[in-house]
């Protein structure tokens, strides 16, 4: 365990809680046993013999009479002894939290799963009193069973595991504010929002913060969504986003000075690595605002072991995919906390499965895993290799799940619906994990690219081409917006001084012609602005395919293991004069008008009066290998190795 903080030694600490086992008020009947009050012994003072009577004839003189024997002064009553004071109770708060979530229904290499995070949820409400359970945003998005049912599995699941509340991340956004206003309305806990507003002035999911008070003890919890949300995620237009930094303090401020709470925790979905020159990560929210004795972070998928500190903030996160459970421990004694600790729980691993799936959560999935079998179990290829994912690699350099889906993209286009097109651009945000070893199914594709994105054709000037890879230049790796190419683009990042300088740019083995137009296959998300790509507004000639990127890759693989991809091109040129040329082109096509057939007809020609016939015919080769692949389209000089 990783201590937070220590107010008090351990010593310290035992001793108060020893005291407290022993020492309490002493009763009436015990304050008058023996044991703390003996009987007051009065003597009784002797008798006096009777005198003897003297003789007749001679009166004796009188006996002298001894005065009385004094009686002794009664002793005092012994003082009872004083009990020790009471010490106020020391109460254990236990706060479970998760991040990050994406869709993970079931456990994925032996790690994570639902059923198996409520097993150790029920062990830990077991062993403890006070248990709170939250979730630092990004349910949704993510596996293709999840994604097939927008989420309600999962959030019925956190129903049953009883969650007590969590707070909205990018990808709540991906889809409509309707099927986010759905999940609102299922949840049997609240999502809290300190930074986004509805069109009618409220706080999206109505609360603003909340208060948890037990026992006297009132903790205030606030929700901050990024506001790189607008620019990475499709949020409704009528929602407002206010300043992460703005929000927290006004929301801060009415915690401690009209609420009145002991204590102040932040859940948020900023995350820890910044993305961007406009993105405020949790650790820069908790430099600008003070007040906030611990963050719950999510966003950045961030693996840590020990919390980051900053002023006097503890900030703490749990990975991705409920592979880790975070858990702190909070000892609160007269309102404050007195000591701390922290650790991240792993959900199993592939060696160890510590956590049985809990029967309750499985008959609830098991309905929908039933539903989705059918179509998402079918095979559709097989993998000689690994396409790895890491440390969401595609996020920071060329990558073999990147290749696959962009050269796809390209032959789906260029060979199969005979698009002339230069080049494919993916984000690497787009791309969600890898490919394993062995068959891939549907599932495995719609897990790898979970988003419903459009394919698009479109056209860039050169000169705005140079334009793109200026604005490639400025993005961060590990932000979702860092580029995957197809492998027509050859091109060097240098990060050597700091900011990144574009070198070697090719495009079908030549440079960069500025006056040349260069059409290329990309996705509806980068070209509405998506991920800060803004250049791609400029560009022309759109054409919408009405096919999904995972419905390319997936005919694509099928195509390569049926063996019926690869094309045997023949070219014959025939030389016709200019004239005739016109002439069959107003005899063949005069419903379209002459103009336009000469337009077409010259298109085709070449110069000297010569046109080509070009005719492909299918080949079956059999089975062609499904293999990972790096053919160095991407030359990194410094930046970051993860």
């Amino acid at each position: 365990m990783k201590r937070i903080v220590r107010l008090l030694p351990i010593a310290v600490l035992l001793s108060l809680v020893s005291l407290s086992v022993w020492a309490r008020p002493i009763t009436e009947q015990e304050f008058n046993t023996p044991k703390y009050r003996q009987p007051v012994v009065v003597p009784t003072p002797p008798v006096p013999p009777a005198p003897t009577p003297a003789p007749q004839p001679a009166p004796s003189p009188a006996p002298v009479v001894p005065p009385p024997a004094p009686v002794p002064a009664p002793s005092p009553a012994p003082v009872a002894p004083v009990p020790p004071p009471v010490p106020s109770p020391i109460w254990e708060v236990v706060v479970l939290h998760t991040n990050d979530h994406h869709g993970a229904i079931l456990p994925s290499g032996g790690r994570g799963g639902l059923a198996e995070r409520a097993s150790f949820i029920k062990e830990v409400r077991a062993n403890n009193q006070l248990v709170y359970l939250l979730d630092a945003g990004d349910i949704n998005t993510g596996s293709a069973l999840s994604n097939m049912f927008d989420a309600e599995p999962d959030i019925l699941a956190y129903d049953i595991m009883g969650y007590n509340f969590a707070t909205f991340g990018n990808h709540e956004f991906d889809g409509s504010l309707e099927k986010l206003q759905k999940q609102i309305e299922i949840a049997n806990f609240p999502f809290v929002s300190s930074n986004i507003k509805t069109q009618d002035g409220n706080y999206l999911g109505g609360h603003q913060y909340i208060v948890y008070n037990y026992a006297g003890i009132k903790i205030g919890i606030f929700g901050i969504t990024t506001l790189r949300t607008k620019v990475i995620a499709s949020p409704d237009p009528s929602l407002t986003f206010i300043d992460e930094i703005e929000a927290t303090r006004e929301v801060v401020d009415i915690l401690w000075n009209k609420e009145k709470v002991h204590a102040v925790l932040g859940i948020v979905h900023m995350g820890d690595v910044k993305e961007g020159p406009d993105h405020i990560t949790s650790l820069e929210l908790a430099k600008a605002v003070p007040g906030i004795d611990a963050i719950i972070d999510g966003h950045s998928h961030s693996y840590i072991t020990e919390p980051y500190l900053v002023d006097n903030t503890y900030i703490v996160t749990a990975n991705e995919w409920g592979k880790y459970v975070g858990m702190a421990k909070l000892y609160v004694q007269d309102g404050r906390v007195i000591d701390a600790t922290w650790q991240p729980v792993e959900i199993n691993n592939e060696r160890v499965q510590t956590y049985k799936p809990d029967t309750a959560i499985q008959a609830l999935l098991a309905p929908y895993i039933e539903k989705a079998d059918a179509s998402l179990k079918e095979v559709i290829g097989y993998a000689e290799g690994e396409f790895p994912f890491g440390n969401r690699l595609t996020r920071y350099q060329e990558t073999e799940i990147g290749n696959l889906i962009t050269d796809l993209n390209v032959w789906y286009f260029r060979d199969i619906k005979k698009q002339p097109i230069d080049f494919a651009l993916q984000n690497g945000g787009n791309i969600r994990t890898g490919l394993p070893q062995g068959d891939i199914t549907r599932e495995h594709i719609l897990t790898v690219l979970p988003f419903a994105n459009n394919l698009y054709l479109v056209s860039l000037k050169g000169s705005e081409i140079v334009e793109l890879f200026d604005f490639i230049a400025t993005i961060n790796q590990g932000a979702g917006g860092f580029p995957q190419f197809s492998s027509d683009v050859r091109y060097t990042i240098d990060y050597t001084s700091g900011a990144g300088r574009i070198t070697n740019l090719t495009i079908g083995g030549s440079p960069i012609d500025p006056n040349k137009t260069y059409r290329f296959c990309t996705n509806d998300y980068l070209l509405g602005g998506g991920d800060g790509y803004e250049v791609l507004k400029k560009a022309t000639e759109p054409f919408n395919t009405s096919t999904l990127l995972s419905t390319v890759v997936i005919e694509g693989i099928k195509a390569f293991q049926e063996g019926t991809i690869v094309n045997t091109v023949s070219t014959s040129s025939v030389s016709k004069d200019l004239a005739q040329i016109i002439e069959e082109a107003v005899l063949q096509a005069p419903s379209t008008g002459p103009a336009l057939a000469i337009r077409d007809a010259l298109q085709q020609a070449i110069s000297g009066g010569t046109t080509t016939t070009t005719t492909v015919t299918p080949v079956e080769t059999g089975p062609i290998p499904l293999l990972p692949y790096l053919d160095g389209r991407l030359t990194i000089i410094g930046g970051v190795n993860p």
